[in-house]
């Protein structure tokens, strides 16, 4: 792997790494910022749906990635920095040192999504996400308990900002999913996909540990706070983790993390 030495931050090579926090808000057209050792590493990994572009490295960490980077197409070009340089580039203090380019994965058809699904599929499907944390941690638990997929419906935030990458532990590139669909709609195709629909709501009466596995199952999520709204909860089944010590609800990653426990162990 032949590194590329940059040495002046405004070098068109890399304009695509500038100002990396200002680009996680107006977009990049199809593509991504990947962050860290953890998260590139999937990347470059066979199990990744997600295609490298460009690698850009503090000069410091080139012989400590250089597993990584050998795996990397050969058409995958690695830029190398300063540490100055680098911040410069990226627009703050990049202590980890590494930034990946990334190209999305084509979209992916929900019918044909769910007719693939094995008949034992679990599915996490989650309507209103905005916080970039809680989708990350989704994604994890979702990768972590062998999820099938998650679906996302048209108010959640984008899983390939920088942050829900991060927390993802680079889930976000491996988990098949489908994004911008209408949340009334998506419970729809998942019964008459003949998707068991359960939601998790503090205010179920029904508690996940009683409820039955097995068959094709969809764990749907609401925003954190407000949850799901009625109009959705009354179509679908409750399901209800029970709290101890005056607590409300869990965390909505950690709730669907317990949920997608309990469906795929």
């Amino acid at each position: 792997m032949a590194l590329i030495d940059v040495e002046d931050p405004f070098d068109p090579r890399v304009a695509a790494f500038a100002d990396v926090r200002e680009r996680d808000l107006t977009g990049r057209h199809g593509l991504f910022i990947a962050e860290g050792e953890v998260v590139l590493r999937v990347l470059a990994s066979p199990a990744s749906r997600c295609r490298p572009i460009a690698v850009l490295i503090a000069e410091r960490r080139a012989a400590s990635l250089a597993d990584i980077l050998a795996g990397l197409p050969d058409d995958v070009p690695v830029y190398t920095a300063p540490q100055p340089v680098l911040d410069r580039i990226a627009g703050f203090h990049l202590h980890r040192g590494i930034l990946a380019l990334g190209e999305k994965p084509a979209p992916i058809a929900l019918d044909s999504f769910l007719a693939a699904a094995p008949n034992e599929a679990v599915l996490v499907a989650a309507c209103g996400i905005g916080n970039h944390d809680n989708m990350g941690g989704i994604f994890r638990a979702a990768a972590a308990f062998g999820a099938a997929g998650v679906l996302l419906d048209d108010s959640c935030c984008d899983p390939f900002y920088r942050k829900a990458i991060r927390v993802s532990v680079g889930a976000v590139l491996r988990t098949p999913f489908v994004a911008g669909l209408d949340a009334g709609a998506m419970l729809d195709e998942l019964k008459a996909a003949g998707f068991r629909v359960l939601a998790m709501t503090p205010a179920a009466s029904a508690p996940l540990h009683l409820t039955p596995r097995g068959g094709r199952v969809a764990i749907v999520l609401g925003a954190e706070g407000p949850g799901l709204p009625a109009e959705l909860l009354d179509r679908c089944d409750s399901v209800g983790i029970p709290m101890s010590g005056g607590f409300d609800s869990l965390n909505v990653a950690t709730a669907g993390a317990i949920a997608l426990h309990h469906f795929t162990r």
